[in-house]
C-alpha cells in the first residue's frame, strides 16, 4: 500500500472506532461511518470487502496499538512491577478520551454484541485479549522477579486480573457507576501485595 493508501484506510478505521465505540458495530451504517469519514462508498469497498471485513480490521487495529501501549508501559516504564500494573488499571478506571479506559474498550463494546453475529470478528476478539493478559503476565513477571509481587502464578493471576477488570467495566457501562471499577482496583492492590 502507498501512503496515501494507508492514510485513507486508517483515517476509516480511526473514524470506525470512534463511532463503534460509541453506538456499537451494528447500530453504525455504512452511509454513517462515510459520512462522518468523508469518503466515498467506492473507497470503502476498496480497502474493506464488507462490513465484517472492517470489523476484523478495526479489532486488529485496536490491538494493535493497545498492545503496543501496554508494552511501552509495562516494559519501558519506570518503577516497580506493582507499580508500573496498578498505574496501568489507575488509567483502566480513568474517563477520558485515549482508548485504554474501561469506556473505550472494544472488547466490553464488542463481545456480547458480535460473538454471535461473526466468528470472525469473535476469533480477533479472543485473540487480542489473550495478547493483553500475556502483557500483563509480563508484568506480573517483572514485580515476581523485583519482589514487588508475590502471587504463585503469573499466568493464573493476569488471566484473572484481566477477567475481573473486564466484568467490572461491562457492569461500570450497565449500572453508570464507577464503584465496581473501584472494587477492581481494592482487590488487586490487595492481591499484587508484596509479603
Amino acid at each position: 500500500m502507498n501512503a496515501k493508501t494507508n492514510d485513507t484506510r486508517q483515517h476509516i478505521l480511526d473514524v470506525g472506532y470512534q463511532l463503534v465505540v460509541s453506538k456499537g458495530f451494528t447500530s453504525v451504517g455504512l452511509s454513517e461511518l462515510l459520512k462522518a469519514a468523508e469518503v466515498p462508498k467506492g473507497s470503502f469497498y476498496h480497502y474493506f470487502k464488507s462490513k465484517e471485513q472492517f470489523g476484523e480490521a478495526l479489532i486488529e487495529d485496536y490491538f494493535s496499538r493497545y498492545i503496543d501501549m501496554l508494552n511501552a508501559h509495562f516494559l519501558e516504564s519506570d518503577g516497580t512491577g506493582r507499580e508500573r500494573l496498578l498505574s496501568y488499571f489507575e488509567r483502566w478506571m480513568a474517563i477520558e478520551e485515549g482508548q485504554c479506559n474501561a469506556n473505550k474498550c472494544l472488547v466490553v463494546k464488542l463481545s456480547a454484541e458480535v460473538s454471535d453475529l461473526s466468528d470472525a470478528m469473535r476469533v480477533k476478539l479472543a485473540t487480542g485479549a489473550t495478547q493483553v493478559v500475556k502483557a500483563i503476565e509480563s508484568c506480573i513477571q517483572i514485580g515476581l522477579d523485583d519482589s514487588s509481587i508475590q502471587v504463585a502464578s503469573a499466568e493464573e493471576s493476569a488471566h484473572l486480573l484481566y477477567h475481573q477488570w473486564i466484568g467490572a467495566s461491562l457492569l461500570n457501562k450497565l449500572y453508570q457507576d464507577r464503584s465496581g471499577l473501584q472494587r477492581s482496583f481494592k482487590s488487586t492492590q490487595n492481591m499484587l501485595k508484596a509479603e
